[in-house]
């Protein structure tokens, strides 16, 4: 009899232990909601916006624009065109430099030698420091009285009162550096948690049979980082892509809009102009130039491929 009920008890006891299946979904509901909220709606708002006429200094003129907005950015805005150019060039030029320099940190920091540890904290600190407070430090940096130009211009080199930001030949290079400065740390993470994972074992094989430090890198460095390169340069190209902070407080887009970034004109169009509904149709384009910028990336790079 002991037995008997026994056997009767456990599948109810199996019953309550197993888990419903739509437990997960319910528990990753307010994630995903929350998610929802903060991500589609912005999205459908702004895509509203851009099928309207939206000034809030002239209420009279808002309505329904249809594709307007977008007709008028393609054919009539011919600094559409420019700053739309300036962004690929600013794009290419910024992450191109950005992994240079940053898969050589790696490669240096990731050897051994006296004061690494130090040498890695200061690699890696100006990454934690904001655009704006980057642009102010290069400000004070580029000021023709107080900053490197007085002091290269004592030593003879340049004259007094050079201005980098000022004038149109060296602006675009002087908010290069700029940048350069903080998205280089971005790299060398990136690069060198990579580089940790690579099997001392190969270098060794290698280094048996004959083959140089030079080959090594191209034949076992470089394809093991091909992941961790594609990743960090498609996510360092869309902020780059997107900057606004450091651009704007370094120049405005000056000096006569010759580093005006898409991003940085939306800006200017939506808060300076009050031009909402053309700022919306401006910032949907641009979203449509990254998406299809991403996947092509993505495909022709054969990211999270199996050969390396």
């Amino acid at each position: 009899m002991a037995e008997a009920a026994t056997e009767r008890t456990r599948p109810r006891r199996r019953r309550r232990g197993r888990t419903p299946r739509s437990l997960p979904y319910v528990l990753l509901a307010p994630a995903g909601l929350l998610m929802l909220g903060f991500i589609a709606y912005p999205m459908f708002s702004v895509l509203y916006y851009s099928l309207q006429d939206y000034n809030v200094t002239k209420p009279w003129r808002n309505g329904f624009a249809g594709l307007e907005n977008f007709r008028e950015i393609f054919t009539d805005d011919p600094f559409f065109w420019e700053t739309l150019a300036f962004s690929a060039k600013w794009v290419f030029v910024e992450v191109s430099l950005q992994l240079v320099f940053g898969l050589a940190l790696a490669l240096i920091i990731n050897q051994t030698f006296i004061g690494r540890a130090a040498a890695r904290a200061l690699v890696f600190s100006p990454w934690a420091v904001s655009g704006v407070l980057t642009s102010t430090i290069w400000i004070l940096l580029y000021n023709p009285s107080t900053g490197l130009s007085r002091y290269l211009a004592d030593a003879g080199i340049g004259e007094y009162g050079t201005s980098v930001l000022a004038d149109t030949g060296t602006v675009f290079w002087g908010a290069v550096i700029a940048e350069l400065w903080r998205g280089v740390p971005f790299f060398a993470i990136l690069i060198l948690a990579d580089l940790q994972s690579v099997s001392k074992d190969l270098y060794e094989a290698a280094s048996v049979d004959g083959a140089s430090r030079v080959r090594q890198f191209f034949h076992i460095t470089l394809p093991h980082l091909r992941d961790a390169i594609v990743l960090s340069t498609l996510l360092r190209a869309v902020w780059e892509f997107n900057n606004v902070d450091l651009l704007y407080t370094l120049t405005n887009g000056g000096p006569a809009g010759q580093t005006t970034t898409l991003p940085l004109y939306v800006a200017q169009t939506g808060i300076h102009g009050n031009e909402f509904g053309y700022a919306a149709a401006l910032t949907t384009v641009a979203f449509v130039i990254l998406l299809f910028c991403s996947i092509l990336y993505l495909r022709l790079s054969k990211f999270g491929g199996d050969d390396k």
